[in-house]
């Protein structure tokens, strides 16, 4: 009545496992119409013709039993690009499939719904208005989608009462429901394991009462999390960590404006929607080696439940031209496809170097590599909660452009930790071990001026190492005592127990004390002073420290901004300040 026609053509596309091929075959048992699978493979044949003569067939059969639903699954492997392909079957084939689309007519009930995960790599004509006009995108699910897909897939599941779904499905972000599918039988077959010791393998049946006792716990989805990843990810290696606040001492400004940048968005997004702005995206730490950059950046991953990708500048480079921009795309659509996500550049100075100075660079790889990242940071969307953390010792040679607001604009500046920081490191670093009583780690933290966490950490692992020297001495030494007792043919098997029960090993002071006298210093006095000139000349080319709205009218406000900007010396650009010069 309208006098348009309906759209003949359905293009699904989405990451693998995602439902496409589930929901064509929803629509058609919907609609009760006619269903005809095309494996997109299947139809090539090595007969000249026969292809393109498997495609009309499937055409006309549809046709026939109209109203039906042709279902082309995998459609790149047959519609490729024909500019990109070198053989002729893929471009008849394509031809063949066009004309098809064409040749339907306009009321013979047939629409065709096609399914790829590779949508850009299809001919460009199919996917004009009048062949596959309508383009749906199948995405990751969201925790509401998630915890649909849990409670169809653990509907015939035997759950036990501690089972909480919601729980689970807020903790599986960048799961698509293959994954989910794939978590369910994890656990159930977890569960299996666990009772494997109850049943008899050698009767015929499994008695009931065993049969009851198989619920699935959340301990048995708590291990499936732990050995399943989302498929998106599957080749970067990605990890939720288990970095607490509470390991890392000291910092407490640097943990506060970690969780205002990376956990609120994540947390309170309907906060940022009520005043109108969109979250910052990037941080950037500086500061001496070893004082707990990455181990801030995989904590700020594990406080919010978000993945980890961590990567290492040098990786990305390879010897191949252009490889190292397409694996900088690669790595930014993965932690997209797994939002909300942390990605940790680490050692960001390798491959973020000032432009133009790169000269003994090999065609200007990095340079190329830095122009990607800058385009990538800038084409996050502001929806996906992406966040990207750079650490670096040497802020003074990465490129300027990458610390304009927008990109990585919170520049924090991690030191050395102070006396109550040190104090807080070494006993994050010795909560799990036994230290003896009279150990005062806070005269340790008063004679470590200077030391960086890593090397406070080394002060105590020499400690430990110590203590198990002195441990397995002692071990060795009763073993012989007592084979000598037994040749002499006295008995043995009281003392043995007395002896157990009373020593304890521990830490003591004398094994601080010995490892004290080989501790070092990794950053030197001149070292820590370029890096805080370099910190404050920061703070000064970025602030007014004195501005203030003046009282008076609008114009007033003008004068008294000249005023302020004149004073600042803040349009006045100072030399460029090199640390190393």
């Amino acid at each position: 009545s309208i006098g348009i026609k309906p759209p003949r053509g359905i293009l699904m596309f989405g990451p693998p496992g995602t439902g496409k091929t589930l929901i064509a075959r929803a629509v058609a048992n919907e609609t009760g119409a006619f269903f005809f699978l095309i494996n997109g493979p299947e139809i090539m044949s090595k007969m000249a013709g026969e292809s393109e003569s498997n495609l009309r067939k499937a055409f006309e059969e549809a046709e026939k039993n109209a109203p039906a639903i042709i279902f082309i699954d995998e459609i790149d492997a047959i519609a490729p690009k024909r500019e990109k392909t070198n053989g002729e079957v893929e471009r008849r084939v394509v031809s063949q499939l066009l004309t098809l689309m064409d040749g339907m007519k306009a009321r013979s009930n047939v629409v065709v719904i096609a399914a790829t995960n590779r949508p850009n790599s299809i001919d460009p004509a199919l996917r004009r208005f009048g062949r596959f006009d309508r383009e749906v995108d199948i995405g990751i699910p969201d925790p509401t989608g998630r915890l649909e897909i849990l409670r169809i897939h653990t509907k015939n599941m035997k759950l036990d009462d501690d089972v909480d779904l919601e729980q689970i499905a807020s903790e599986t972000h960048g799961y698509v429901g293959a994954d989910v599918a794939s978590l369910c039988s994890e656990a159930a077959m977890q569960q299996i394991r666990e009772k494997m010791d109850l049943i008899d393998l050698e009767e015929e049946t499994i008695d009931a009462e065993v049969l009851d006792s198989l619920a699935v716990t959340m301990e048995n989805f708590r291990y499936a999390l732990g050995v399943s990843n989302p498929s998106a990810l599957r080749e970067t290696v990605v990890e939720v960590p288990t970095v607490k606040w509470s390991d890392i001492g000291g910092l407490e400004n640097v943990k506060q404006e970690l969780q205002e940048t990376v956990q609120y968005p994540v947390e309170h997004p309907e906060k940022f929607l009520k005043f109108g702005m969109s979250p910052s995206k990037g941080v950037l730490f500086y500061g001496p080696p070893g004082t707990g950059k990455t181990l801030l950046a995989k904590a700020i991953a594990n406080e919010c439940q978000a993945n980890f990708i961590s990567i290492k500048g040098p990786e990305l480079l390879t010897m191949w031209f252009g490889e190292s921009e397409a694996n900088v795309r690669d790595v930014f659509d993965k932690a997209r496809a797994a939002a909300p996500c942390v990605m940790f550049f680490d050692e960001l100075d390798s491959i973020a170097k000032a432009r133009g100075n790169s000269a003994g660079d090999a065609g200007g790889a990095g340079d190329r590599v830095l122009n990607q990242i800058l385009t990538e940071m800038d084409g996050m969307n502001a929806k996906k909660n992406v966040f990207v953390i750079g650490a670096t010792n040497r802020p003074d040679q990465i490129d300027p452009a990458l610390l304009r607001p927008g990109r990585l604009d919170q520049l924090i500046y991690i030191p050395l930790p102070d006396e109550s920081s040190r104090k807080a490191i070494l006993q994050a670093q010795l909560r799990k071990s036994p230290v003896a009583a009279d150990v005062d780690l806070g005269v340790m933290a008063k004679h470590t001026q200077g030391f960086s966490g890593a090397d406070l950490a080394e002060i105590c692992q020499r400690a430990a190492k110590l203590a198990i020297r002195e441990d397995i001495e002692k071990d060795i030494a009763k073993e012989r005592a007592r084979k000598a007792k037994e040749e002499a043919g006295e008995d043995v098997g009281m003392e043995e127990d007395d002896d157990e029960s009373e020593s304890v090993p521990e830490i003591t002071r004398a094994h601080f004390e010995e490892a004290m006298r080989f501790a070092r210093r990794s950053v030197s006095d001149g070292d820590i002073r370029r890096y805080e000139v370099f910190a404050q000349n920061l703070q000064q080319q970025r602030g007014f420290g004195s501005f203030k709205f003046p009282e008076g009218s609008a114009s007033g406000g003008a004068q008294a901004m000249d005023g302020v900007s004149g004073e600042n010396g803040f349009g006045q650009e100072g030399g460029d300040d090199d640390l190393y010069a």
